[in-house]
């Protein structure tokens, strides 16, 4: 066996593997001993017939294609140890000649990463206010949420809610889209299309209208982008919003004895949700520095198994799984190959980032305590009841330990990197 390498882009090693004869016809009689005995040939009892026989009633060809079976698996085992490659996933593999036998192999080798100077990046933390404007436009969403609805015999208004049937119309021939849909008819809500509530306006229940709409020049499915859509709709109900007053009677449903309570409430939920949301922006940013001042060379396996992560967490949001977002993508018009593509940058980006916190944990000597692990998992079975006990054994095991803890280094080291790069 002779073998040679040649660099390939992307962290990559390409092996090429050129067999001698000798060592070919031992895996073509391998190959044989496998196959004699799962073929029949006429004049000959079961595993009998000589090998050459066996060559002209199968033809050498699928003897050959039996041999490579084994063969380039080992030659590449064998190879690897000679050239003393770690690869990280397996390789692709190409047929290049068949006499003599010439295959490649490229071999995904360990990323890369040179860091930048990320103690030197510098990012500012913005302080959080929460304006009196925040404060009363979220109680006025409180007071819609506890608004009491009453029917109304009057045509549709803006602010009502109407219930409707909803038909669609292509080529002449009407079909359901939706039966019984409770519609806020509201000026700013532009579903399904932009324009479908000021239809609404002045209909009254009982009444059936059609109308046209389009798609916006600019719709995100480029198919449909400027195109019509002919709608039917028939109005059922028609109900009016009541709003309460904004007094101690509207505190007390919410559990608060008067409205500065409710203020004070509202003021401290706001600036909590605002601080995380600050938080996450300075991490985002901390992070895309680094990654900005960083060199980082992968092969391009790690993408395609980001991906599939990706691909897995989409489909657990359907019953069938990766059939139902198939599905589902076919219902907008794309394709599962499409999508991939689509999160292709995604999974790169996630790729990157991740070698890149994996670099700064190193240089940072970030550690992750066995304790940290289990209170972790605690956490995550807190509200499990009686399958706690359950999950936790099924965390014992350290395949199940491994990805807690990587998330616990990736979360610490962004921590990390935040306390530099505001230098506390």
């Amino acid at each position: 066996m002779k073998v040679s390498t040649e660099p390939v882009e992307n962290s990559q090693v390409a092996l090429n593997i050129e067999m001698e004869p000798a060592e070919i016809d031992k895996y073509m009689n391998k190959a044989y001993n496998r196959m004699i005995r799962r073929v029949s040939i006429p004049g000959f009892r079961k595993g009998k017939a000589p090998r050459d026989v066996l060559e002209r009633h199968v033809g050498k060809d699928a003897l050959f294609q039996e041999a490579l079976e084994d063969l380039i698996p080992a030659a590449y085992k064998e190879a690897l140890e000679e050239q003393k490659i770690e690869p990280i996933a397996q390789p692709q593999f190409e047929l290049v000649k068949t006499e003599p036998l010439i295959f490649k192999a490229v071999v995904p080798l360990k990323p890369t990463v040179k860091l930048g100077d990320y103690t030197k990046i510098k990012v500012e933390s913005k302080p959080v206010e929460i304006s009196d404007e925040d404060i009363e436009s979220t109680i006025e969403q409180l007071r819609h949420q506890q608004a009491i609805l009453s029917p109304v015999d009057r045509p549709v208004q803006f602010g009502d809610i109407a219930t409707i049937d909803v038909e669609g119309e292509r080529d002449g021939e009407t079909f359901p889209i939706r039966k019984d849909v409770v519609y806020e008819v509201n000026k700013e809500t532009k579903l399904p299309l932009p324009g479908f509530s000021e239809k609404l306006e002045g209909m009254v229940k009982g009444e059936e209208k059609g109308f046209t709409l389009s798609y916006p020049a600019d719709y995100e499915m480029k198919d449909l982008a400027g195109k019509d859509h002919a709608f039917k709709v028939t109005v059922s109900e028609v109900k009016e919003k009541k709003l309460p007053e904004l007094d101690d009677e509207f505190a007390n449903a919410l559990g608060k004895e008067d409205m500065a309570s409710i203020r004070d409430q509202i003021s401290s939920n706001l600036k909590a949700r605002a601080e995380e949301r600050a938080r996450l922006e300075m991490e985002q940013k901390a992070v895309d520095a680094a990654v900005e001042l960083s060199e980082v060379e992968y092969p391009p396996v790690l993408v395609d198994n980001e991906i599939e992560r990706l691909l897995k967490d989409e489909a657990r949001h359907f019953p069938e799984g990766i059939t139902g977002l198939d599905n589902y993508l076919k219902t907008i018009g794309k394709t599962l190959e499409g999508h991939v593509e689509e999160i292709r940058p995604v999974a790169s980006q996630r790729v990157v980032r991740s070698l890149v916190l994996g670099k700064i944990a190193e240089a940072e000597k970030v550690e992750v305590t066995d304790s940290e692990i289990e209170e972790e998992i605690e956490k995550m079975v807190k509200d499990a009841d009686k399958q706690a006990e359950e999950m936790r054994k099924l965390f014992s095991l350290p395949e199940a330990r491994e990805p807690i803890k990587q998330l616990l280094t990736g979360k610490k080291t962004v921590e990390r990197l935040v306390q530099i790069v505001t230098k506390k």
